[in-house]
């Protein structure tokens, strides 16, 4: 079965780019790009794939292997007309309030629409977006991209730890606004922005009937 590393290895012999120039682009050694090829680090972070997806002109969800469309069932009668469906992996869980640790192992697949366009989904965590229709339990669909328009909602990685806010960027000043008022807006400037990463864009969630 095809790896990470298989693919990573692939695609960088195909653009016909050294080990030594994607260690120069993501920082890192010459043998750490060995270690992903080889499989010696097993588990990449979700950053570090989406950077590595950067470099070599592709997208971590192809890194990843993960399938995207079901296998064709049966033919329906002709009275019958089928729903378009799709796989999308689900993440660990992602904060509605205060930043959670964010687990970036694959746990499972969300099966919904092919209409979608969106890399991975999430369950949401918590209250703070629930102004935004966004409750505790809910799976969000994340289509996968490092920036977003002021006023979109996100999820955003700060350091280790992930959250879903709406997103504010006036050049200087990165601001993640809550949609619930009994949080308050988390500020980052200067230094601190170096800690915060965009993962993707929220593009649907999907809510249980209560």
């Amino acid at each position: 079965m095809e790896t990470i590393g298989d693919r990573i290895k692939r695609k960088r012999k195909e653009m016909g780019m050294s080990a030594d120039k994607l260690a120069e682009i993501l920082g890192v050694s010459r043998s750490t790009i060995f270690r992903y090829e080889n499989g010696d680090i097993e588990k990449v972070p979700a950053s570090v794939l989406m950077d590595i997806a950067c470099a070599l002109n592709t997208t971590s969800h192809y890194l990843m292997g993960w399938e995207e469309e079901l296998e064709k069932q049966s033919a329906a009668p002709d009275n019958i007309y089928p729903i378009g469906v799709k796989k999308y992996p689900l993440l660990g869980e992602i904060a509605c309030g205060e930043p959670i640790f964010c687990n970036e192992d694959r746990e499972s697949y969300v099966i919904s629409g092919a209409d979608i366009n969106a890399d991975f989904c999430l369950k949401a965590h918590g209250d703070s977006m629930i102004n935004a229709r966004i409750l505790d339990g809910d799976i969000v669909f994340i289509r996968e991209q490092s920036m977003v328009d002021n006023g979109e909602i996100a999820a955003v990685i700060i350091d280790d730890e992930a959250t879903l806010k709406r997103i504010y960027y006036d050049g200087k000043t990165f601001t993640l606004i809550a949609e619930n008022p009994k949080y308050q807006p988390m500020v980052f400037s200067g230094e601190k922005l170096n800690h915060v990463r965009i993962l993707g864009k929220a593009i649907a969630f999907q809510s249980d009937v209560i």
